[in-house]
């Protein structure tokens, strides 16, 4: 039998990175809201955070429903953690970013909000250059391999970039998935304590 990691349990949280991700602010925001001083460790993907994760008792999978793939790690493993909290957080501004605030032609960005960039933008059209978070976007594109970035405000600030285009924050969903863990086998029962009944003879 198995049982899944009660939420008042958990001080970990895992999710996307790196820092500056609408995940990394709410994960600190569930921890928030719960009075927990939790930690929040960032990796690459939410892949990578799965397996990172693994089966630790006070660790949890922080998700973001518009991850691409999402559905694919779920089902993937079932029985390795489960659904257990959903809430809505308004994400970071998104903006469009550049390194010299001109409209680039080469835009770093996660595969979730690539449809924010017109293809009108420059002529000619954009060039998507797909990546795994919307602030690595940020990173890629100050080390120049795009010209520009769909990113949140957050990291296009932290990285000094040129605001294009501010299109708000966005309301988003994000989910917790705590692990499956081996449940302890239930003490068995200690027999009756058997008693040698005396009787008096009559």
């Amino acid at each position: 039998m198995t049982h899944t990691v009660p939420l008042s349990d958990i001080r970990v949280l895992h999710t996307l990175g790196p820092t500056g991700t609408n995940c990394e602010a709410a994960a600190k925001l569930w921890f928030d809201n719960r009075g927990i001083d939790g930690e929040v460790v960032l990796h690459p993907t939410l892949e990578e955070a799965a397996t990172v994760m693994g089966r630790a008792p006070h660790a949890a999978l922080l998700g973001c429903v518009v991850y691409p793939d999402l559905h694919t790690l779920v089902f993937s493993n079932l029985e390795q953690f489960s659904l257990a909290d959903l809430f809505i957080m308004p994400t970071h501004d998104m903006v469009l970013a550049s390194r010299t605030g001109e409209a680039p032609a080469v835009v770093s960005t996660h595969p979730a909000p690539q449809r924010l960039i017109p293809d009108e933008l420059v002529p000619g059209g954009v060039q998507r250059r797909l990546v795994n978070s919307n602030a690595q976007a940020a990173l890629d594109c100050v080390r120049g391999l795009s010209d520009g970035c769909i990113t949140t405000l957050i990291a296009a600030e932290q990285h000094d970039l040129a605001i294009v285009k501010n299109y708000g924050p966005v309301p988003m969903g994000f989910s917790i998935h705590v692990p499956r863990m081996d449940a302890a086998p239930a003490a068995a029962s200690k027999p009756a304590e058997q008693r040698e009944a005396s009787f008096d003879v009559v």
